[in-house]
């Protein structure tokens, strides 16, 4: 189990990251409750399809007809237990401080529009046609490459279990990070989708997350001081 290390600062409401939490597993426990065949039509009307989505008329016509919305919607949506908790343990990992650092209304922008950029990448690179991608590592990708830009040489809490005890243990983010990175390849192989991992997406959503950070860095250090009272 990881947690963040709290600062001196007292700290800001951050409601987005639970929020989230929340709604993605709200929409998973739903999608337990519907039978095989609906849970099948739920990830291939509102999961994101690969195949035949290069050419500019068709990303027009997707826009025209409101399907670019899968790009969003395939966040909510996870294959199994593993999938999930995956992506949710590091999302409250990241997600925390990086709204804490960017306010809930930013943080939210990052991880919608960092998570289906994200599923586009994956749909251009994936060649095999209807291939459904699900998931919110894209967006999760997306606030870890975020971090990393604005707290480069952050270091986060890790719980360890001592017998009858805990101890919290500083980590760097970057080890964290490539723990998110190993998970992904072991959830892959232990889950119903054996062999897949979207690692366009990862990628794409990672560096989304650096521009993003580096594109808004001067107005989160504004909110900051504000925050401050400097």
């Amino acid at each position: 189990m990881f947690v963040s290390i709290p600062s001196r600062q007292k700290p800001s409401l951050r409601w987005a990251t639970p929020a989230l939490v929340v709604v993605l597993s709200a929409a998973f426990c739903w999608a337990l409750t519907l039978g095989d065949a609906a849970q099948g039509h739920l990830l291939t009307e509102w999961g994101a399809l690969t195949g035949g989505m290069v050419a500019p008329e068709v990303w027009l016509a997707s826009l025209q007809r409101g399907t670019v919305l899968r790009l969003f919607t395939a966040l909510f949506l996870h294959a199994d237990w593993t999938h999930l908790l995956g992506n949710l343990v590091f999302l409250l990992i990241f997600g925390l401080p990086a709204e804490r650092a960017m306010g809930p209304w930013r943080f939210l922008l990052l991880f919608l529009v960092g998570g289906a950029a994200a599923n586009v990448a994956a749909v251009l690179s994936i060649d095999a046609p209807d291939r459904v991608v699900i998931g919110a590592s894209g967006a999760v990708s997306a606030v870890i490459g975020a971090y990393l830009a604005l707290f480069p040489t952050a270091q986060l809490g890790v719980v360890v279990p001592l017998g009858l005890f805990w101890e919290v243990v500083k980590a760097p983010a970057s080890v964290l990070i490539g723990v998110w990175a190993l998970l992904q390849v072991v959830f892959a192989y232990t889950g119903p989708a054996f062999g897949t991992v979207a690692w366009p997406a990862h990628i794409a959503g990672f560096l989304f997350g650096v521009v993003f950070a580096l594109f808004v860095r001067a107005a989160i250090a504004r909110r900051m001081r504000k925050r401050q009272g400097y």
